[in-house]
């Protein structure tokens, strides 16, 4: 019997048993690299998002050469098969853009700056701004970088480059989060115990709870709950957009449910499952994750079952991805300090955390816009919110709520003035309140009764007329706030 050659490394077969890799499967790279069609499989790139990518469509011979080198590069340096192929879409549709409008360039050499403004003014007619338009941009400009950077082509010319200003604006991005209408009815008890499958019914908790994409979370291993020195339990997974191992905080119920998960695995795998999640078929070992297509199945079919509806009645649609949108901004609405929410998320970078910052922001002044603002006489305090000072005013606004946090209304004096009311807010005529601060109107109204009553009783007669100004104010402000919550309500009384 012959002695396997350590350069031959071992490679698992999908039933987790080990084989030796063949000759032909050793020189993989050797087969594949001169198709056009590159199968990922034999490459040992397993992946379910993707199983080839392809060069077939470039029609020029030395552009396709080039992508076929920048390709391998790429996915040599580890980068995912899914960024890959659309860095070789880019350059596919680059392709066939110069063979419609630009057959004269014949290679690099004939590349320059008037042909990238044909082909910007040819994305910005078939585009126009969105999400492809920059992906088409940005993708052929680091095809040109790396060229440049690894000498693949000397002749390719200098001027060959885009510049930032050739990038369509990004539109501002609406608000993905689920309402806390919907959310109600996806956290209700009620409804999670309608979850045919206790797998699905932990990945969802998962999905809410710690804000993880769906292929992280699919993959998550056995072992994934680790604890601080004081006992707290942590989810630990592998973060495979950043390649990088992350840790995200749960509360002890979330754990247990991971350990009753793993002694259901315990039953049908007694050796032991490497992932959380194994698929029920064709999985002898365990080692294959449950499919995250299957899952997105199951959570349709569990949003039927739940009859989920949102603020219009409507049938609502639900991604795994929604409830990582929704954990960001209930984290910022909180107002968690956003390194925190960016480190919980585990971002990259604080601009995809500013981002539910900004929903946030948006969605906090909304209400404050559409809420009746009064000040200390009762009187009604108009703030046009489409007028020349809107976004200074608002400005202010959060400014006032955070550096003078009073419990039953707003300062409207600029920060920059002294106050010279010595904090008496109720005898300033800058104070405005709304309608969310009855209850605490109502117990300072209370309280200084009380203390009129007792002044009374002591002949004090300065300390009965400070707080009968103070008790005039307030009563002519709750007046004005329940004749306020009166009228909303009026028209539900009528049905």
């Amino acid at each position: 019997m012959s002695t396997p050659s350590p350069l031959v490394p071992k490679q698992p077969s999908r039933n987790g048993r080990e084989q030796r890799r063949t000759p032909r499967q050793a020189s993989a790279w050797d087969a594949e690299y001169g198709r056009d069609v590159w199968r990922l499989r034999e490459l040992g790139i397993n992946d379910r998002r993707l199983a080839r990518i392809t060069f077939e469509d470039i029609p020029q011979p030395w552009l396709k050469a080039l992508a076929k080198r920048w390709a391998r590069w790429r996915l040599a340096s580890g980068l995912g098969v899914v960024s890959v192929s659309s860095g070789t879409r880019a350059i596919t549709h680059f392709g066939q853009f110069l063979a419609d409008t630009a057959p004269a360039v014949q290679g690099q050499a004939d590349l320059g700056r008037e042909v990238l403004e044909r082909y910007l003014a040819d994305l910005h007619a078939r585009f126009s701004g969105t999400v492809k338009h920059r992906m088409l941009i940005g993708q052929l400009n680091l095809f040109f970088t790396t060229i440049r950077q690894h000498g693949w082509d000397d002749s390719l010319p200098s001027t060959v480059m885009f510049f930032s200003e050739d990038f369509p604006k990004e539109a501002i991005r609406q608000p993905r989060a689920l309402s806390e209408t919907v959310m109600a009815q996806l956290e209700n008890p009620d409804n999670l115990a309608k979850w045919n499958n206790p797998t699905y019914e932990l990945i969802t908790l998962i999905l809410m709870g710690c804000g993880l994409r769906i292929t992280d979370t699919v993959r998550l291993p056995t072992d994934c709950i680790v604890y601080d020195g004081e006992g707290a339990p942590y989810l630990r997974y592998l973060n495979h957009k950043m390649k990088r191992e992350a840790l995200v905080p749960i509360d002890a119920e979330l754990a247990e449910a991971i350990a009753a998960q793993r002694h259901r695995l315990h039953a049908r795998w007694p050796g032991g499952a490497p992932v959380l999640f194994p698929r029920v078929t064709h999985n002898d070992d365990g080692q294959e994750p449950l499919g995250d297509g299957v899952y997105r199945k199951a959570l349709h079919r569990w949003l039927k079952r739940c009859d989920v509806r949102d603020e219009h009645g409507q049938p609502v649609r639900v991604v795994p991805h929604s409830f990582r949108h929704t954990l960001g901004t209930r984290l910022i609405n909180r107002d968690v300090p956003q390194e925190v929410v960016r480190r919980i998320l585990d971002h990259d970078s604080h601009v995809m955390t500013a981002h539910y910052a900004r929903l946030s922001d948006t969605t906090i002044r909304r209400h404050w816009e559409a809420a009746r603002k009064i000040n200390i006489k009762g009187e009604t305090v108009t703030l046009d919110p489409d007028g020349q000072l809107a976004e200074a005013a608002w400005a202010k606004q959060r400014v006032g709520r955070a550096t003078q946090a009073l419990p039953n209304g707003f300062c409207g004096l600029p920060v920059q003035q002294s106050c010279p009311h010595a904090n008496a807010c109720l005898s300033c005529p800058m104070f405005i309140t709304t309608s969310e601060f009855l209850p605490e109107h109502r117990q300072h109204r209370q309280q200084t009764v009380e203390i009129i009553t007792a002044a009374e009783a002591h002949g004090q007669q300065r300390l009965i007329e400070m707080n009968q100004q103070v008790l005039g104010n307030l009563d002519q402000i709750i007046t004005a706030l329940e004749d306020d919550e009166d009228g909303e309500q009026a028209p539900d009384a009528c049905r």
